[in-house]
């Protein structure tokens, strides 16, 4: 299938949002000399523990992954525990943690949300289970009431994977903020950016104090530190070069500053390709579901899954004739279970996850990001259009 651009421009489906102020501290903080974790890191920590409402702690780190790690290893998680999670995401939620020793056990997704089925959960639960690890995708927030609920019944820790989710809220409040611990990443395509960078949230003064540690070398006390008061320091544990520099945080102030205004903009879009798109949903494709009443998405993705029965492409094709148009597209996940390492390593079958299996051949991620204009979506919806009718069954 071949076509004519519907737009001189090439349209990516995702544009960070960098403005004048970011660039302006970015500068600032290379004058100043101090570039490595220092002032700004430890602002960006408070200011994120603000946004999040208070009663928590927040350790900045170089990603999300990194994020992750630490949560997985300060939960005690280790060698002989499982934790219950989705096949549906990006290969760090598994192999954190794998590196910490412990066993994914991947359990299936509801196919309209994408997210994690928590009565699935509850039946993956053995006396090896230690955690559930859920991930907010794109951005709505999984049944964090029914997760708590197994979670309280079973003694497990709940470790939230919400790099998807900074502004989302359900019932029970902030993403990221409802579990033993939760993980959000400021890689350039999420909510907002440091340029790479994330966060590990927790109530739990120990939790946070622990992740500290672990995040530079097991040292108690880092350069900014010793820079401000006493040089002596201890190594008291084996750990990483998991830190946050200044000059990341640098730009994640700025962003955190409107992240509300970021997501009301993403949010926009996403109504109109509903508006654009409705009629085709149930048909020649399904549009991602919106939040409950009283909860708030973050439309960090906006993921469509293809009608294929419908359809005379399959995705790869969908996705180049979307290209030759002149539209980006993403691809949000293939699912873990159906991976080569994960399925060498954990055994794993495709049979095992039907619905993410079902998934993995059908998403498709359209452009959105804060910049986007409304001609930029009807360029979208038309180029989705053209093409669905160019292959109708």
């Amino acid at each position: 299938m071949t076509s004519r651009p519907l737009r001189d421009s090439f349209l990516a489906f995702n544009r960070p949002h960098i403005g004048e102020d970011e660039i302006t501290e970015v500068v600032e903080t290379m004058r100043s000399g101090w570039l490595t974790t220092g002032p700004r890191v430890e602002r960006f920590e408070t200011a994120l523990a603000e946004y999040l409402g208070g009663g928590v702690e927040v350790v900045c780190v170089n990603s999300g992954t990194a994020a992750l790690h630490l949560a997985v290893l300060t939960a005690g998680l280790g060698p002989g525990d499982e934790v219950i999670t989705t096949p549906m995401t990006w290969p760090a939620t598994a192999s954190m943690i794998m590196l910490a020793g412990a066993r994914p056990v991947f359990v299936d997704i509801d196919r309209h949300t994408l997210n994690m089925r928590a009565e699935l959960a509850e039946k993956a639960i053995t006396p090896r289970t230690k955690a559930i690890l859920p991930v907010h995708f794109a951005g709505l927030c999984c049944d964090m009431d029914a997760l708590e609920q197994i979670a309280s019944q079973h003694g497990l820790s709940i470790i939230e994977d919400a790099a998807h989710a900074l502004g989302a809220t359900c019932g029970r409040g902030r993403a990221g903020c409802l579990g033993t611990a939760g993980c959000f990443s400021f890689h350039p395509t999420k909510p907002i950016t440091s340029g790479e960078g994330g966060a590990l949230v927790t109530k739990s003064q120990d939790i946070a104090a622990r992740a500290h540690l672990l995040a530079f070398h097991g040292v108690t006390r880092g350069a900014h530190a010793r820079a401000t008061g006493t040089t002596d320091y201890e190594v008291v544990e084996l750990g990483f070069k998991y830190n946050m520099l200044d000059l990341q945080a640098a730009i994640g102030l700025h962003q955190l500053a409107k992240a509300d205004e970021l997501r009301r903009r993403r949010a926009a879009i996403a109504i109109l390709y509903r508006q654009l798109l409705g009629d085709l949903d149930g048909d020649f494709l399904w549009l991602p579901p919106d939040a409950p009443e009283g909860w708030t998405h973050s439309w960090h993705l906006y993921v469509i899954k293809l009608n294929l029965d419908r359809l005379t492409l399959d995705r790869t094709a969908f996705r180049a004739a979307l290209r030759e148009r002149n539209i980006g597209t993403g691809l949000h996940y293939l699912s873990l279970h159906v991976q080569p390492f994960y399925a060498r390593e954990l055994g794993c079958r495709p049979e095992d996850c039907p619905e993410a299996a079902w998934a993995s051949e059908r998403v498709v991620s359209l452009p959105l990001f804060a910049d986007m204009t409304e001609a930029d979506a009807a360029d979208v919806a038309e180029a989705v259009r053209e093409v669905l009718k160019q292959s109708a069954r």
